[in-house]
């Protein structure tokens, strides 16, 4: 089975195409500058050969329009036609209450997406785009849509309410959703692949830390709390979202900044972080090597990065009453070696114990970082999200041919 995966965002539209016999990457790459000056689609075809075209893309349409026709160009792509793709997944950011796992576009799930806009106004008017481009330009190819809440969805009212009234609940649907998780679901799964481990008996803390970060927990193979909330801004400290805030602070800085709702929802979520306490980067190898060279915020900025994630798996691992698999990934989880230490390092009194031998230089390799004798076994897994999607879409496909 031959299927394409879309990630449209607001002004980019990433793309893999995979063949599910082997789960191979035939092609990938994406659009980028979407509808303004300068917009380029960068492809690269699975023997290593890459190109760039440029050009005026206007919109979701025309860049989907652009990308199949790489993928079914003489020279550069590797389809021979359109009728060879048997189906399109879609990542979706945010499904609401409505969906629990991934579901085949429909009218009725078009109709709910458009409902979450208000939850999710920057991701999944894009998202639906890229799902009425397909439409159009292959009509009747089945499409899939993958959601980033609902794996979280089966979490309890004790770890996604919040203690406001609860008629703002009822209202506007105000409460903890969680995002990352089609990452989360992907590592967890594939940790316990790699262990020879019953997913469905598992107690893991999955650490998902990149520009964007969230840690969830999953007890028995469904999602048991996780640190995103209402947006991706609650949590941990992230590149330039502040995480966890006081609301007081929120409002006092409004008041003395004289700042608006825009500006406000702007400085939490493009000036904080990691950029607005060390001063220097959102890139953590910038601000760590901006700490090697003296730089004290930098020093500060890393120290607070580390002892939020390290709190957050001590109070999952007190929630879930123990734990038997820590895993990281993520850019900086796959990569950070000094993050994962100063992250799990002093975890011993809770049955963590890192092997610094292997956890150090390790970059973006599925491998056990613990000692022999750990009772927690702590890992890298690379994630990948697009395979994740790829699966639930085949999956969903099979289902729909034998119905």
């Amino acid at each position: 089975m031959i299927i394409l995966v879309l990630n449209c965002g607001s002004s980019s539209i990433k793309y893999q195409l995979f063949n599910m016999d082997g789960q191979q990457v035939v092609a990938k790459g994406g659009v980028e500058k979407l509808g303004m000056k300068g917009s380029f689609l960068k492809h690269q075809h699975a023997d290593g050969r890459k190109i760039v075209f440029e050009g005026e893309i206007l919109d979701h349409k025309s860049g989907v329009e652009y990308i199949l026709g790489v993928l079914t160009s003489a020279k550069y792509g590797c389809l021979k036609s359109l009728e060879e793709i048997d189906a399109v997944g879609h990542r979706v950011v945010h499904g609401g209450e409505y969906f629990h796992s991934s579901e085949l576009i429909t009218d009725e799930v078009i109709d709910a997406l458009v409902k979450c806009t208000d939850l999710a106004p920057l991701h999944n008017p894009p998202n639906l785009k890229g799902i009425r481009a397909m439409e159009e330009l292959i009509p009747g190819i089945p499409q899939v849509g993958v959601f980033d809440t609902a794996f979280h969805q089966t979490m309890e009212p004790k770890s996604y309410m919040y203690g406001i009234p609860y008629v703002l609940y009822e209202k506007y649907g105000i409460r903890r959703y969680g995002f990352h998780g089609t990452s989360h679901r992907y590592v967890t799964k594939r940790a316990c692949e790699i262990l020879g481990r019953d997913y469905e008996t598992q107690k893991i803390i999955s650490c998902h830390l990149g520009n964007g970060a969230s840690i969830a927990a999953i007890k028995n193979g469904k999602s048991f709390d996780t640190s995103m909330g209402f947006t991706p801004l609650e949590g941990l400290v992230m590149g330039t979202r502040s995480g966890d805030l006081d609301i007081g602070v929120v409002t006092y800085i409004m008041e003395k900044e004289e700042l608006g709702i825009k500006s406000a929802n702007t400085l939490f979520n493009k000036h904080s972080g990691m950029l607005g306490l060390s001063g220097v980067s959102s890139d953590m190898r910038e601000i760590e090597d901006a700490r090697d060279k003296g730089n004290e915020r930098a020093s500060v900025a890393l120290d607070i990065y580390d002892y939020r994630v390290k709190k957050y798996i001590g109070s999952y691992i007190a929630a879930m009453g123990g734990v038997d698999i820590l895993i990281f990934t993520g850019g900086i989880g796959e990569n950070g070696d000094t993050t994962r230490s100063g992250a799990a390092g002093g975890l011993e009194c809770m049955g963590i114990h890192l092997d610094d031998e292997k956890n150090n230089g390790l970059r973006s390799k599925e491998a056990v970082i613990s000692t022999d004798d750990s009772p927690v076994k702590v890992m890298v897994v690379p994630t990948d999200e697009e395979l994740m999607i790829a699966l639930d879409t085949e999956v969903k496909v099979k289902e729909l041919v034998k119905s």
